[in-house]
């Protein structure tokens, strides 16, 4: 009886132990996507704001992105955490927030996504993540804004992977890779996108082009 007992208590604990950690999980889970939201929202009223009140979105618009991305990077220098998480959140509220005042979403992409890249590769986080959640944070807002996703998807990932080009070779490889998925397999976007070095050949191997159709051989003249 007393063993029985035992088995009983032991099994009660591994339950609750599962259940704390099920528990603890979703509450956090609950919590990332209340922050997320947060910033998203902040990201956007800074820009819109902003934007609004200069008057002038084209001339003022990439000094805003800039700055909000900074800000985003320095702040998670300050916290020691955060900055790839944080990435999609800031990139989605500063597409909404040029979107809010009619503003060019295919050149914020590319701006948005080359500052959040370098800003990366300035406190030595993970280029080829945070290159990915902006460009996923991009993407996404863009089809919320009802706009042209593959103009917009084409512009980040080409200002992803320049920026990642004045790092160096691996980081350009590494944001091209992780990229590839980040646009949902369309390989026109990424052909048009990845960068072609001197042999011709694009860096990114997985992108395979169409054969051409053999051309018909003309008939041999026939001799007289």
């Amino acid at each position: 009886m007393v063993q029985e007992k035992e088995i009983k208590t032991t099994e009660e604990g591994l339950h609750k132990a599962g259940t704390a950690v099920k528990e603890g999980i979703v509450n956090s889970l609950k919590g990332v996507n209340e922050i997320e939201s947060e910033i998203v929202s902040l990201a956007r009223n800074t820009v819109s704001n902003t934007l609004q009140a200069s008057g002038d979105v084209a001339k003022t618009g990439i000094g805003v992105i800039t700055d909000v991305v900074k800000g985003s990077v320095q702040a998670t220098e300050e916290v020691g955490t955060g900055l790839i998480m944080g990435a999609k959140s800031v990139a989605k509220g500063i597409i909404l927030g040029v979107s809010d005042v009619g503003g060019d979403l295919v050149t914020v992409a590319g701006q948005t996504a080359s500052a959040a890249v370098k800003g990366a590769a300035e406190v030595g986080a993970d280029v080829a993540m945070v290159g990915r959640r902006t460009v996923d944070g991009v993407i996404e807002a863009t089809k919320e804004v009802g706009g042209n996703v593959e103009k917009v998807a084409t512009s980040a990932v080409t200002g992803a992977i320049d920026a990642a080009g004045t790092v160096g070779k691996t980081a350009t490889r590494a944001v091209t890779d992780v990229l590839v998925g980040a646009v949902g397999g369309v390989k026109e976007v990424l052909n048009a996108a990845v960068p072609k070095p001197s042999g011709g050949e694009s860096v990114q191997p997985a992108l395979e082009k169409t054969p051409e159709p053999a051309k018909e051989k003309a008939p041999a003249k026939a001799k007289k």
